[in-house]
Order: structure tokens, then sequence, then C-alpha cells
């Protein structure tokens, strides 16, 4: 986790970038009527994935960073969904289908172990805090407290 200076430094946000190029590609040959429909969500959501893995790492909290990568996932069951509307549609080749739904398997994957480590990390830094803190001061008010060292 350390190594890690700027999203750039992810390979699945890398993969999921070079994923949003392929979607780009692929659904050029779509039919013209789904320039907004079909053809505008695929490419919205494999864009999505990328740019919310970038913008959690930017973040200031790893939790900001999991509720992003967590969009993410999101964005890509959006894609996934998609991706057998356009091949139920017969919009693309089936030996591409198979070239893409592997991606989109290996990316969220790549997202779950990302998560879980980020998970584990933040629990033992928070159950490392929780061993070297003093122990909590009780609530008394100060007349109680007097009372209590006079005795």
């Amino acid at each position: 986790m350390s190594d890690i200076k700027s999203f750039r430094d992810l390979e699945v946000w890398r993969r999921s970038k070079d994923l949003a190029l392929e979607f780009y590609r692929v659904t050029q040959s779509f039919p013209g009527d789904e320039k907004f429909g079909l053809t505008s969500q695929i490419r919205r959501a494999s864009v999505s994935v990328a740019a919310n893995i970038a913008e959690g790492q930017a973040r200031v909290h790893t939790g900001d960073f999991v509720r992003h990568l967590s969009m993410a996932r999101g964005s890509l069951a959006e894609v996934e969904t998609l991706l057998e509307i356009a091949t139920s549609l017969e919009y693309l080749q089936r030996e591409k289908v198979k070239q893409l739904w592997n991606e989109l398997q290996t990316i969220g994957r790549m997202l779950t172990a990302l998560i879980q480590s980020l998970e584990a990390h933040s629990r033992k830094k928070l159950s490392s805090r929780e061993v070297n803190q003093p122990p909590t001061t009780s609530h008394q008010s100060p007349e109680q407290k007097r009372a209590d060292k006079a005795q």
C-alpha cells in the first residue's frame, strides 16, 4: 500500500482505463440508432469504473477510497449487464464478448481484493491505536473526583 503514490500506480486502474478504451472501440460498430442509448451507456459506465478508482485513491481517508471502489464495482456490474444486452442484440462477435467478459471478471476480482486489503489495513491500524491508547478517564464531576481523592 505504501508504494502507491497515485491512482496511476494501481494495476486495477490501468486495466479499467484500457477496458474503457476498448469499449469505446467496440461500440463504434453499434448501430447508429444506439448512439444515445446502449453505446452511450456502456461508454459512460466503463469510464466510471476507472474514474471512481482514481477519485477514491485521491481522497484523504481510506473509507472514502473504499466507498469509491465500491462504486467502481457497481459500475462494473452495470457494464456487465450492458454487455449482456449488446450480446443478446448480436452487436458483438462471441470471441470479443468472451475477451471483454474475462477482463471484467479480472477487474472485479482485483477491486474485491483491493477493498479487502484496505479494510484489513484499516482494522489493523484501528486496533493498534486502541491498544496504544491510555485508559479513558471516567466521566465524574469535579466534586466526585475530589471526594474520591479524599477517601
